[in-house]
């Protein structure tokens, strides 16, 4: 460090020098040179000169040799420090812009270097006895004359809870505090309610392995971003796999990966498999005793590029670490340390059980689209993976049961393949009839087990394959739910995989738990056969069958329903609990198990004493591994419980205790928020699990936050108008009275096209395709577009499938705005910047002449430059309606801010026709009369009715008269409806 502070404080001295010497070498006026001095003072100038060109061309090559940075103190000068290796710089004063120029290329090759400089990233993460803590460390400086946008993105395992996160921003310092969630939405609120600004950081359903957030970073500051979280390790296939997920976005010039195993019971093998393709052949450094390890990874710069001449940075990807623990004759490990302990049972050697499955498989039509294809793809992955011994049938169904095989069959390959086509075969529609299909599932494995056809050492498995929600037959979840329990025999588990996001989990869940089995959630957004294969390799290998534990002291103190967790992951169970030290110092168990055709009788004593010993010896293990594991395992069990509660009063008891627990053990659970605030508890974040996912509850921890900042602090807004990222202002929304005239679309969906100079509303219907765009207002010149994108019915009502607009599209292209509206989201992209929100928030956003304002659960209102406005309504239907969906409605107020190009099924009419209504006579419907229109030189036919406009009653809404337009407002729209489609939900319409 010294050296390279000594040669950048030399370099610069001599360089001016340098530039003194050479430039005066060609002028005769700077010094006189008296003429004595004749040749001499000639020669010694020119020495003097050359010796001055050396000393420069030596340093000037400095930055090139590869100067070691692992000693570089934390943030010295490190704002100087914008390439270490390999390659030179030159400082452009006018934009303080770096650039660089390649070994080998010219001047003219030089290009910019990222001026947001990640100093370093650091990931330490220590495995006692299984559990893993993690910690993440990411420093960042802004080398930019203008304020720069820095993200903190990472992945962390699913499963995993976070424990702290903490922030410095141009030494400013935020830390993290676990408080139950509605006491941390009130520290947020008041925060807010005082003027002072605070941010919303909320995990994603969809997305919950995620944890980000986004700040705006002033010239020449420096962040730090820290995050901790906590994980336990399950042996699965024969060993125990640690991922740590790298993505630092850039080069690091100080990258650091540190992975210390200690495993009291000593390491059988430890192996780092290659995950990067081979471009770090070598750089994982691997260190091995016999009970801990320690694996490092520290590429330099030059390594990390993904190629030598390349910016991009190759580390993206995982880090994986595999191992396993001796057992010996031992099949299980009772450790106990500080008044808990922990017993792992993992019996090697054991012949996989034969299976006997059912395949439940939903192909009604809400199956359509990418969730079948999710199926048939994992049916695929599944079906592969049986054995010759086990047995299998195929049970689809949608409002009817149909059976591949009506008797379990052999899984050869003949069958297998046969069973694939007949999957691959199908095609969804109609109604969900669950419930049916479950029922005649559950008498199949019954009648051939009542028959004496399946092996008795045999284990029986439905596979249920659904998006969870039924609208045909027995509607009422708890039924269904009773039905299954109350049919199926106890040697049964059921299992289900849910597909995609739009799954009712939480049902599928509970059904699942309450007959021996789990659910999965398939996402459409990851690579569907890894996630089956996981899945599959949890519920394929069950290697024992009525596996009791006993603990004979009385010294075990805390081992009940209520805190015991009994995880089966397909090769190994664990238990932990409290007991009392000064009792007994020691203790024991029993365990009974069965295997394929043997009885197991294991005694296991706790290590004790030796456990100590071992742990103070070392300063990387955690002596408090027993402890934090019992905590994670009990409130998994208490969450399962929870959703299980018979009654109100068992559920709010097992609440209180995981609130208690979340607290005591500093865990981020679905009843806790993580609040992230400064020092004087101003500025405010909130961290929390989804507030409404209906899967947080009932047997896994979701942990992990993706930020969906609220109001962003005040030293993320440096200037009035941020260069990049957009302002959020609290709760705050727009209020006034709605506007008596307005164009509108509605339902499924009905157009009302208002026209202030006739003052009549003409409406028309669309009825097109689920998935079809249409284009609502397209304007080239001042460069807005609306588009809508359809979504059909849950199944046809007299014949006809009915559509409506399940997704809204704003493109503002002057700002490189885009707005997308759904039913669950409201997402904002500007640049390359993304920026969310739910309707469950209140809030509003504002960017330069854009706002954005949502009211919860009811409205979303858009306005540029405060004169042109766009509100979208949610409408919520009964989630177990069976045949409508959640849509949209939009609402424009005519306005004459668009151009006169402007154009689109309701753009065409901000340039009013000319419109003529007479003879008006009796309709076929006594209630809705006719009348003949004059418009665009066509004459139609026209019946008055009434339509409904929802925005100050959004349940029942207030009727609008209007004339009604047939044949999709075929005559009064210019050409046909299908004239109106884009391919994009941002493309402009492309006139004929």
């Amino acid at each position: 460090m010294f050296f390279l502070l000594f040669s950048s404080f030399l370099k610069r001295t001599v360089l001016l020098c340098c530039s003194f010497q050479l430039g005066s070498a060609g002028r005769s006026d700077i010094l006189p040179r008296p003429s004595a001095l004749g040749s001499l003072a000639k020669l010694s100038s020119k020495m003097k000169r050359l010796t001055c060109f050396f000393i420069c061309f030596f340093l000037s090559e400095v930055s090139g040799f590869e100067i070691p940075i692992n000693g570089l103190s934390e943030f010295v000068d490190y704002e100087d420090l914008v390439e270490l290796a390999p390659g030179k710089f030159q400082l452009v004063a006018e934009n303080r812009r770096y650039q660089r120029s390649l070994p080998g290329e010219s001047e003219e090759m030089m290009e910019e270097v990222d001026q947001v400089t990640l100093y370093s990233y650091k990931v330490q993460s220590t495995i006692t006895s299984r559990m893993a803590t993690t910690m993440i460390q990411s420093k960042v400086v802004n080398n930019s004359p203008q304020p720069q946008n820095v993200v903190f993105d990472v992945q962390i395992p699913k499963g995993a809870f976070i424990s702290n996160f903490s922030m410095t921003v141009d030494g400013k310092t935020f830390r993290s505090s676990i408080k139950e969630k509605t006491v941390g939405r009130a520290l947020y609120a008041q925060a807010r309610a005082k003027g002072k600004t605070a941010g919303m950081v909320r995990s994603s359903a969809l997305d919950m392995e995620n944890f980000r957030t986004e700040v705006n970073v002033l010239p020449g500051a420096k962040v730090q971003f820290e995050l901790h979280y906590q994980e336990v390790k399950w042996r699965k296939l024969g060993s125990y796999e640690h991922r740590i997920y790298l993505q630092p976005g850039r080069l690091a010039k100080h990258l650091e990966v540190d992975v210390r195993v200690i495993e009291p019971q000593g390491l059988r093998f430890l192996h780092v498999p290659n995950t990067f393709e081979g471009h770090f052949d070598g750089v994982p450094v691997i260190s091995k005793g016999q009970q801990k390890a320690h694996v490092s990874f520290k590429p330099t710069v030059a390594q990390q590029r993904i190629c030598p001449s390349c910016r991009e940075t190759a580390v993206d990807g995982e880090l994986v670490v595999l191992y396993d623990v001796k057992r010996e004759e031992k099949a299980g490990e009772l450790e106990a340390f500080n008044g808990y302990f922990v017993h792992f049972f993992a019996p090697d050697n054991l012949d996989p059980i034969p299976k006997n499955i059912l395949f439940v498989i939903d192909v009604s039509g809400s199956m359509w689209g990418v969730k079948m294809k999710q199926t048939v793809e994992a049916m695929k992955t599944i079906l592969d993976d049986l054995r010759a011994e086990d047995h299998f049938s195929v049970i689809d169904f949608n409002q009817n049961i149909r059976t591949w095989r009506n008797d379990l069959i052999s899984a050869t390959k003949t069958q297998v393949a046969d069973a694939k086509r007949y999957i691959e075969k199908i095609q969804p529609s109609g109604g969900t009839n669950i419930n049916e299909a479950l029922l005649r599932a559950i008498f199949i494995l019954n009648e051939a087990n009542n028959l004496g056809l399946l092996d008795p050492n045999s284990v029986s498995l439905i596979i249920l394959v659904s998006d969870g929600d039924p609208t045909v037959g027995e509607l009422k979840l708890s039924k269904i739910q009773k039905n299954v329990k109350e049919n199926i025999q106890d040697n049964i588990s059921l299992f289900s995989l849910g597909m995609g996001f739009d799954v009712d989990f939480d049902f599928l869940k509970r059904l699942s738990n309450e007959n021996h089995g789990i659910a999965q959630r398939i996402y459409g957004n990851q690579d569907t056969s890894s996630q089956l294969k996981k899945f599959y390799n949890q519920v394929s290998t069950p290697l024992l069958r009525n596996v009791q534990f006993n603990y004979p002291h009385t010294s075990v103190t805390d081992v009940t329903q209520n805190n015991f967790h009994n995880y089966f992951g397909g090769s190994e169970i664990v238990v932990a609990g409290k007991f009392d030290p000064a009792k007994l110092d020691q203790i024991e168990s029993v365990i009974t198990a069965t295997s394929a055709n043997t009885q197991l009788v294991l005694e296991t004593l706790a290590q004790m004493d030796d456990l100590q010993d071992f742990l103070s010896k070392d300063k990387h293990a955690d002596p408090d591994f027993t402890r934090k594991l019992w905590a994670y395992l009990t409130i998994n069990q208490l969450l399962a419980e929870r959703s299980l509660a018979p009654t109100a009063a068992a559920k709010r008891r097992i609440t209180r205790s995981i609130l208690q627990m979340s607290l005591d053990h500093h865990i981020v659970t679905p009843l806790t928020s993580l609040v992230i605030e400064n020092e004087a508890g101003d500025e405010r974040m909130l961290a929390d699990a989804p507030p409404q996912d209906p899967s947080c509850c009932s047997g896994a921890l979701y942990y992990g936050s993706k930020v969906v900042p609220d109001s962003t602090p005040s030293w993320a807004n440096p200037s009035p108008t941020p260069v990049i990222s957009m302002l959020a202002q609290g709760s705050q929304v727009l209020e006034s009275t709605p506007p008596p005239h307005v164009m509108r679309v509605e339902n499924d969906p009905h157009f009302i096209i208002y026209l202030p100079k006739s003052q009549k509303n003409i409406c028309f219907n669309i009825d097109s395709e689920p998935g079809k765009i249409l284009n609502l207002v397209s304007d080239p010149e001042s460069g807005i577009v609306v588009n809508g994108q359809l979504v059909g019915a849950k199944k046809p009502n007299n014949g006809k499938l009915s559509t409506y607009f399940g997704k809204l599209g704003f493109y503002f292209q002057s700002e490189d705005i885009k707005i997308e509206i759904s039913t669950e989201t409201i997402t904002l992209s500007h640049g390359s910047s993304t920026f969310a929100l739910s309707w469950s928030d209140t809030a509003q956003v504002t960017n330069q002449r854009v706002q954005i304002s949502v009211k919860k659960e009811k409205v979303v209102t858009i306005t540029l430059d405060k004169e042109m406005s766009f509100s979208v309504l949610l409408h919520r239907v009964w989630k177990k309606h069976p045949v409508n969906v959640d849509f949209l409605g939009i609402y424009i107020p005519p306005t004459n801010r668009f151009s006169p190009k402007a154009h689109g099924l309701i753009g065409q009419f901000m340039q009013e026709p000319k419109i003529h209504i007479f003879n008006e006579r009796p309709g076929k419907d006594p209630e809705k009369p006719e009348a003949s229109m004059e418009v665009k030189g066509q004459k139609l036919i026209i019946t008055r009715g009434l339509q409904k406009d929802y925005r100050t009653d959004l349940v029942f809404g207030t009727d609008v008269t209007c004339w009604f337009v047939h044949n999709s407002g075929k005559g009064f729209i210019d050409g046909h409806y299908k004239d109106y489609f884009v391919p994009q939900l941002y493309s402009f319409l492309k006139r004929p």
